[in-house]
């Protein structure tokens, strides 16, 4: 999504994709913070550059800005909190996955995140600043788990080092109309070097991911927005909406009219 926050929400997974599995599924990144809660189930992400395994009693943190996307099997459950950009709370400046083992641990941070989703819930007097106050609970609680061994990054080998500076230059430039070429020169390498990093770190091809990285944007305009499709097509680089439509009908089987009615 395209929105822009002003107050902490928290949302169930199914109610954070509404049933529209691409929200998640495209790499994107989004302008607010989000910490995702999986209580059930498994699948890949794509996290700060490299594919992740993700099981249950996993905490993603994905900074705002941060490219990011992620693939559930259906039977999988969790909550989302999303946290406004530019606050004052002290989160993590990079994404993580932590894997939570410890019982206490996990039963403590869905505490945190029950309580805060019944102060927006409820909304009684002075909750927005009861909301502030368990999302700071909770960047403690994130800030501690950082520090334990368990959660030490890896290293990155040469290929992960390129993907994750091309997965953050593409949150900044997606929306260019720049070619493969372009990303590869600002990166100093070749378009065929940086296709192969980016495939032995991510499982996709850099070109795949600027496709989903426009397509998220285009999906999320056309439904969140009145913006006509020709306008959208000018503010994703594209330099017809002719092309626009086609590139949408490829990637969905429908054209940018019928998705919106949708």
């Amino acid at each position: 999504m395209l929105t822009y926050l002003n107050d902490i929400q928290i949302r169930s997974l199914a109610q954070f994709t509404q049933g529209q599995d691409w929200q998640l599924q495209l790499a994107h990144d989004r302008p607010y913070h989000l910490l995702i809660w999986i209580t059930r189930g498994q699948g890949v992400g794509l996290l700060d550059g490299l594919r992740r395994g993700i099981g249950a009693h996993n905490a993603i943190f994905v900074p705002a800005g941060s490219l990011f996307s992620l693939t559930l099997g259906r039977q999988s459950t969790g909550q989302v909190m999303m946290i406004p950009d530019g606050g004052n709370l002290r989160l993590p400046e990079i994404p993580r996955l932590l894997r939570i083992r410890e019982v206490q641990a996990q039963g403590q941070l869905s505490g945190l995140i029950d309580a805060a989703a019944r102060e927006e819930q409820m909304q009684q007097p002075l909750y927005r600043d009861a909301l502030e106050s368990q999302a700071a609970l909770i960047s403690v609680w994130l800030r501690r788990q950082i520090m334990l061994e368990d959660h030490v990054p890896e290293r990155r080998n040469a290929a992960g080092r390129l993907s994750k500076k091309f997965c953050e230059s593409l949150s900044e430039r997606y929306r260019k109309g720049e070619v493969m070429a372009d990303y590869a020169a600002a990166l100093g390498v070749t378009p065929t070097h940086l296709s192969r990093a980016v495939k032995s770190a991510t499982g996709k091809t850099a070109a795949d991911l600027l496709t989903e990285r426009i397509l998220h944007a285009a999906r999320s305009l056309l439904l969140e927005t009145d913006v006509t499709a020709q306008s959208i097509a000018r503010f994703l680089g594209f330099g017809s909406a002719a092309y626009f439509t086609r590139f949408v009908q490829q990637h969905t089987g429908q054209t940018p009219s019928k998705l919106r009615k949708r």
